[in-house]
């Protein structure tokens, strides 16, 4: 069970219909606006299909508590955006809610998939912190040098976790998912 109270994520799957596409932009624009609207909200990001591996598009939507997640999903706001979508999507959409670093570890292409062993997330974690600390953390030190060291800390703990969440992770877990999902 998910405790109520933690930062949640929602995995929103979509196939799109053949020609809809542009339509499909136009929705997930519209839908952005509202759901920023909502107590709670931090971000969404949207993975489009990739060629000849997936055909899906996901939206990874980010609340600060399942509460507040709840909500947005029971909205009217949201029910009228659902409804708006069925003609451009081929099936209904897949929802799914997560806690803690598993959305790290989504592959769109295997959504069905249970999460990774700890121990292999914990590592990639490890590597990804690891090269953002190698790479990222001496050139922002050394342009926030002047800056006091809690506030350093703090800009420098962002910028790693903004890099993590959007582009090391998801390149890590592609680059490692034979390693990671093999059972």
């Amino acid at each position: 069970m998910l405790d109520p109270s933690v930062h949640v994520t929602a995995v929103i799957t979509h196939r799109v219909r053949p020609g809809r596409e542009p339509g499909y932009e136009t929705w997930i624009k519209g839908i952005s606006v509202d759901a920023r609207r909502f107590d709670g909200y931090l971000g969404a990001h949207i993975l489009r299909p990739e060629l000849g591996v997936t055909e899906d598009h996901v939206i990874v939507v980010q609340f600060d508590t399942c509460k507040n997640l709840d909500r947005w999903l029971q909205s009217e706001t949201r029910r009228g955006w659902v409804e708006r979508i069925k003609p451009l999507i081929r099936e209904p959409e897949s929802i799914k809610v997560h806690t803690g670093l598993e959305p790290w570890f989504q592959l769109p292409e295997a959504s069905a998939r249970p999460a990774p062993m700890r121990y292999k997330q914990a590592l990639l974690v490890w590597l990804g912190v690891a090269i953002i600390s190698l790479l990222v953390a001496p050139q922002v030190n050394a342009v926030l040098a002047s800056w006091p060291f809690l506030l350093r800390i703090l800009v420098n703990t962002g910028i790693t976790v903004a890099l993590l969440t959007y582009w090391v992770m998801p390149f890590l877990t592609r680059c490692f998912k034979r390693w990671l999902f093999q059972t």
